[in-house]
Order: structure tokens, then C-alpha cells, then sequence
């Protein structure tokens, strides 16, 4: 059982959602993650997404956009990433990371090299943005041949007809987009999110994590209600871009309240 399914299935016997947290790679320096990523998992995250930075970042949003052009700007490189997550999953042995970022990073140097990288780093899955399930030709096959999770994204306008495309080889967990839109701007309906969840839930066994648009721990505890994993990035990625290289015990204090709302709203849902 992979990193990812041992922490959802062990987070579901617990009664409980998954926290799951996003910085940037490299913001604001490769050397600066460290700190950030250790203050996420002593914060309470219980899955860590690490953002490849990338130069057009097509489905991010403003506070996304700017962490990349700072880890951009401090010369972050794709190998800086594997060396942050490596040295991580030297720290960390049983928090999953997952990298999340753009084809070109990825496969310009060939989809088997990216796969061979991400587990000699200790890389549980990617989520790459921009290419379709349906064009998946070369990425997913070398990433499962690899032992890593290939996430896929499902959005609102993922119809019954195309979830069994979106799910074919995705592995990990299944990302619900709850906004069509970019990240960090605007959060849909609570309403539309439980329909949503129930929808993906009844064509996959996989876990549903919702992002896209969580700022608050109060949001975050009405989503744990319903699904399976939370994500939540902009407002930590806001948090480091406040506070530079001194962000992680802010970022720390903010993710034990996401994670404190979590357990509480499970705990009230349980009573």
C-alpha cells in the first residue's frame, strides 16, 4: 500500500478528513522550504503538495503566480525541488508529498526520467496540471511503472460520461476543483461541494480531496464534513509571501487552526 492510501485509510479509521497543504517549492529561496515544510507537518498537515514553480502558471492565481516568480526569482530549478523533497522524506519518513506543477517541467527531459526522480526523492505522487487524462500517453504510465501516485483533477464540469476518463490509472487520491476558476480568488457553494463530492464518490473508491478557494478554518471544517481531504494553499502561500524566510511559525500557528477545525468538525459530526 502506497504512503498516500496507508494515511487516508488510517485518517478514515481515525473519523476524521485529511489536511493537505501547499507551498511553493523554492519560496522564497530553495534554502527557506525547509523550515516552512517542517512547520506544515508540525502544524498538523497530513499530506504536503510541493509547487514546481513555473513560468505560466496557467490555473494559479494571483498569490500562486507570485510565489512562483519568487522561488523563480531565487533561482529555484526542478533539481532544487528533488533536493527539497529528498531532504524531506529524510525528515519526514511517513508524510506524503506530492509534487504539483506544468508538462514542461516534467517531461521536457522525458517522462521516464521525471518518474525515475520522483522515487529516488521519495515523491508519493504528482499532480500535474495541464495535461488531459486523455493525452496521458507517456507521464501516468511512467509515474505508476515508477511506484508513484498519478492525482488526477476533476472539476464541476466533469460529467458523468468523462469521470471514467479522469479515473482511468489515477491512483492516490482524486482532487476536486470546487471552482471554475483559479486558485485562492473565490469558494463555491457548500451546497454544490457535498453534490459534487457525492457524485465522484459514487464512481470512485478513491479518496475526494476539495481545493481551490479554502482560506478559513471554518471552511475547511464544513468541507471535512463531507470529503475526504481538504486543500488548502493560497492563504499559507499568502502567509510566507508576508512573512519571507521567517514565515514558518506563522504558517505553523495557521495550519494548527485548519487542523484543530478538522478534527473539531469530525468530532461534532460524530456526536
Amino acid at each position: 500500500m502506497s504512503r498516500l492510501a496507508t494515511t487516508f485509510a488510517r485518517l478514515k479509521g481515525e473519523g476524521r478528513a485529511a489536511l493537505v497543504t501547499y507551498v511553493m517549492g523554492g519560496d522564497p529561496t530553495p534554502g527557506d522550504t525547509a523550515a516552512i515544510l517542517d512547520s506544515l507537518v508540525a502544524g498538523g498537515a497530513d499530506v504536503i503538495e510541493l509547487g514546481m514553480p513555473f513560468t505560466d502558471p496557467m490555473a494559479d492565481g494571483p498569490a500562486i503566480q507570485k510565489a512562483g516568480l519568487r522561488a523563480l526569482g531565487a533561482k529555484t530549478t526542478t533539481a532544487d525541488v528533488f533536493t527539497i523533497a529528498a531532504a524531506f522524506r529524510a525528515r519526514h519518513p511517513e508524510t506524503p508529498l506530492v509534487l504539483m506543477g506544468y508538462a514542461n517541467p516534467m517531461v521536457r527531459r522525458g517522462a521516464d526520467w521525471f518518474a525515475a526522480e520522483c522515487a529516488k526523492a521519495g515523491v508519493d505522487g504528482v499532480i500535474c496540471v495541464d495535461i488531459p487524462p486523455e493525452q496521458d500517453g507517456d507521464l501516468g504510465p511512467a509515474l505508476r511503472k515508477a511506484g508513484v501516485d498519478p492525482i488526477r483533477l476533476a472539476t464541476p464540469t466533469t460529467d458523468a460520461k468523462r469521470l471514467p476518463a479522469v479515473l482511468d490509472g489515477a491512483s492516490g487520491f482524486l482532487y476536486y476543483v470546487s471552482v471554475a476558476g483559479i486558485t485562492g480568488l473565490q469558494q463555491a457553494a457548500q451546497a454544490s461541494i457535498e453534490d459534487a463530492v457525492a457524485r465522484l464518490k459514487a464512481g470512485t473508491d478513491l479518496p475526494v480531496a476539495v481545493g481551490f478557494g479554502v482560506r478559513t478554518p471554518e471552511q475547511a471544517a464544513a468541507i471535512a464534513g463531507v470529503a475526504d481531504g481538504v486543500v488548502v494553499g493560497s492563504a499559507i502561500v499568502d502567509i510566507v509571501g508576508q512573512e519571507g524566510a521567517a514565515a514558518a511559525p506563522a504558517v505553523r500557528l495557521f495550519i494548527e487552526a485548519l487542523s484543530g477545525a478538522i478534527r473539531s468538525a469530525d468530532r461534532e459530526k460524530a456526536a
